[in-house]
């Protein structure tokens, strides 16, 4: 799948600059352009893989909008036309969907974002999606009522919307900087697997996932999610069936980028290894569970030949936002957005309205 990259705001821009370089290492080329956008200079000035544009100059002079995500709305509004030329040259002829990624958490990438796709809906004819990686629990009540708000209006705005929640890979113990490295890596590896699974780089498989399962996969819109699991895998096909059944059991109900996330509109089952090693019988008996545990009769699979002595199941979810976790965590936006007016308004006014507005 060829796709552009546009990260916005420094998560966004991290999160870009790890696809680009693991798709550049694996040979994939499945990314035709990457440009990280940003407020703030210093988080433009340690990307590598990605190109840069920063925004804002005139307004916050480079040191960024401060978890001011109504400011960063306001910015990239007024700069889109600067960062519509930027992309130039980098949304190709050959790219069949664009992904705007951001932190929603933050002030740019959260304001910024929703804009950024809105107006790109207006100009290019191939799908705009959204990456979006949500705040942690624990990251607090601003990122949380940024990230409610960004969402909301994303999910107007964009095809479809690919949510990563930071709780999700965050492994027990690490430093909040290490954590961030460890979901950045995670991210990279399996939405780098993504886009690049209909782009067989090491032989032919019998059913190899085109770039337009992942588009009608993704043609319900709302949010989405991807898991991903991966095992030693014998070099008979015939020992490898239940080894697919558990990568594939694990990336829906332990791996997935949106925990409990299992209840969807259309699904796609990817199953990544060397061709010879990847059983036709296990795979349709993973794709019958994954219809059942899903719900949905629009169930789309295939394999990645991939030179490995491992199976990896890449599992992607359509129109998934019915889940527990998102309600949980548009339940947490509104309270913090509650708690914020009650810092801010007549304490007689804050019960008028706890509705989550628009950004725009």
């Amino acid at each position: 799948m060829k796709v552009a990259l546009i990260g916005v705001g420094q998560a966004g821009g991290k999160v870009t600059e790890r696809l680009t370089r693991f798709d550049a290492n694996m040979g994939f080329e499945a990314v035709q352009g990457a440009l990280a956008v940003n407020s703030a200079k210093p988080d433009l000035e340690s990307l590598e893989f990605a190109d840069t544009e920063l925004i804002g100059a005139d307004r916050v002079n480079g040191h960024g909008v401060g978890g001011d995500n109504e400011l960063g709305t306001e910015i990239m509004q007024s700069d889109i036309e600067q960062v519509l030329g930027a992309l130039d040259g980098r949304v190709t002829s050959s790219a069949e969907a664009i992904f705007v990624v951001a932190g929603l958490g933050g002030g740019t990438g959260s304001g910024g974002a929703p804009v950024l796709v809105h107006h790109l809906q207006r100009v290019y004819d191939v799908p705009v999606y959204a990456l979006g990686v949500l705040p942690g629990r624990n990251e607090g009540s601003l990122y949380q009522a940024n990230a409610g708000r960004s969402l909301k209006t994303l999910l107007r705005e964009a095809d479809a919307t690919l949510l990563i929640d930071n709780d999700a890979w965050h492994e027990q113990g690490e430093s909040v900087e290490g954590a961030f490295e460890t979901i950045n890596e995670k991210i990279a590896r399996r939405v780098g697997l993504l886009f690049a699974s209909g782009e067989a780089v090491e032989g032919v498989g019998e059913s190899v996932v085109d770039s337009s399962e992942v588009i009608n996969t993704l043609r319900s819109g709302g949010v989405a999610t991807l898991g991903y699991a991966s095992a030693i895998a014998a070099e008979d096909s015939a020992e490898n069936i239940n080894t697919v059944m558990t990568v594939a059991r694990q990336a829906l109900l332990t791996g997935t980028s949106l925990p409990e996330a299992t209840t969807a509109d259309s699904a796609l089952l990817v199953v990544a290894g060397e061709s010879e090693r990847i059983p036709r019988k296990g795979f349709e008996k993973a794709r019958r569970w994954l219809e059942d545990e899903t719900g949905s009769m629009q169930v789309r699979g295939g394999d990645f030949p991939l030179d490995s002595d491992r199976l990896g199941a890449l599992v992607l979810l359509g129109g998934a936002e019915r889940s527990d976790r998102i309600q949980a965590f548009m339940e947490r936006a509104r309270e913090a957005k509650r708690a914020q007016e009650r810092d801010e308004t007549d304490p007689v006014e804050q019960f008028a309205d706890d509705r989550l507005e628009n950004l725009f």
